[in-house]
């Protein structure tokens, strides 16, 4: 069970605008500050952190659950919106298994943030019959 992740940034003004932006649609927000790094939440503990470093050399891969693909689809749009760089839309990675739907953007010093649901599409409607 992972209690926190702390992501190193350069500058914690333009990473924590970015980490607003991008994870408000999973119900994230700044719940901690402190000078030098913010702490995000989607209740009122800090689970995930960024801190200033310098020099920040290792980029890091955080996968974020999600509970369904629309909230991978929103966390996607909204983070290439604050000024991701995309690192793979939305979509279906049958690679890693059947169900895995995924996508990924590179905040503003690299590091990979990945927003992932495990569930199953939902079966479409069957149509009435006549």
């Amino acid at each position: 069970m992972i209690d926190h992740v702390v992501i190193n940034v350069r500058d914690v003004a333009r990473s924590t605008a970015f980490y607003a932006a991008a994870l408000a649609p999973l119900g994230y927000k700044v719940v901690k500050e402190y000078p030098g790094a913010a702490g995000f939440g989607a209740g009122p503990r800090a689970d995930l952190w960024i801190f200033r470093r310098d020099p920040n050399s290792v980029a890091l891969h955080v996968a974020l659950h999600c509970g369904g693909r629309l909230l991978v689809d929103a966390f996607h749009a909204a983070a290439v919106a604050a000024g991701g760089r995309d690192n793979g839309a939305p979509g279906l990675r049958a690679n890693y298994h059947t169900d895995y739907y995924g996508a990924f953007v590179l905040d503003p010093d690299g590091n990979n943030i990945e927003a992932v649901c495990h569930e199953a599409a939902m079966p479409a409607p069957a149509k009435a019959r006549r």
